[in-house]
């Protein structure tokens, strides 16, 4: 399932669906965090609702509820696209089958998982995470690894991505003064691979919005050469569910 506008960016991580976890409280809500989207070049969202303990989400109502967004988008004028996916934490894995899992994959395309980080700095439970996953026939999409700061991040980043997964950051953190230069710490260790806005209101927070994020790495090496992929190549990968793999060199290249 891929975004009808081929210039468009895709949003991997955003609580869109109203009404169900913390992020849009109602219809409208969502309709005006769409907008936000599509006034930022945005195609498309993975409507990614916590599927973790403390909400309870309801897998089986997710279709339903994306179909009911979709309506109200399209009678809005709103041309941005509503994406299948969930943001599933860690400690939820053993407790989802493989179903309930390809359900939430992002694009619906029934490979990548959104993987949230248990609470703290990152350690062998992520890690285990990401292998039973691969060993299930899924891969991992890290979901902002940058609220877990430790001084092995980069170290712990880069033996995750060498297990196959890949790495998402919130956007709005390159663009905000008190966290931009860990964020560009990161990325210019190699270790970011793609944007989510991570947004979950219109109201309050961080908007719909990667296209600041993507200015400011336009400029930052190593992502700056790569910015293509960054933006458009690897997001679109994952909603196909396609095999996408870092262009940025590990430590030991």
């Amino acid at each position: 399932m891929t975004p009808h506008a081929t210039g468009g960016t895709v949003d991997l991580h955003c609580h869109l669906l109203p009404g169900i976890d913390d992020g849009a409280r109602d219809l409208p809500d969502a309709v005006e965090m769409a907008r936000q989207a599509e006034a930022d070049g945005i195609a498309a969202i993975c409507a990614t609702p916590h599927i973790r303990a403390d909400h309870a989400v309801r897998i089986e109502e997710l279709p339903a509820r994306r179909a009911e967004l979709g309506a109200a988008l399209l009678e809005a004028g709103c041309s941005t696209r509503v994406l299948p996916g969930g943001e599933v934490a860690a400690d939820m894995l053993d407790a989802l089958d493989g179903p309930d899992l390809a359900s939430v994959t992002l694009g619906g395309s029934g490979t990548w998982i959104l993987l949230e980080p248990a609470p703290g700095p990152l350690d062998e439970r992520l890690d285990a995470a990401v292998d039973a996953l691969r060993v299930r026939g899924f891969r991992a999409l890290l979901a902002h690894p940058e609220r877990h700061p430790a001084p092995d991040i980069v170290d712990r980043l880069r033996r995750l991505i060498a297990h196959g997964a890949l790495v998402q950051v919130t956007a709005g953190y390159f663009t905000d003064e008190s966290t931009r230069p860990a964020m560009l710490t990161l990325a210019r260790a190699g270790v970011v691979h793609v944007l989510g806005s991570d947004a979950h209101s219109s109201r309050a927070g961080r908007r719909v919005e990667l296209a600041p994020a993507l200015q400011m790495l336009a400029t930052t090496e190593p992502v700056a050469g790569h910015l293509e992929w960054v933006a458009h190549t690897a997001p679109r990968g994952i909603v196909c569910g396609q095999d996408v793999v870092s262009p940025f060199p590990s430590a030991d290249d």
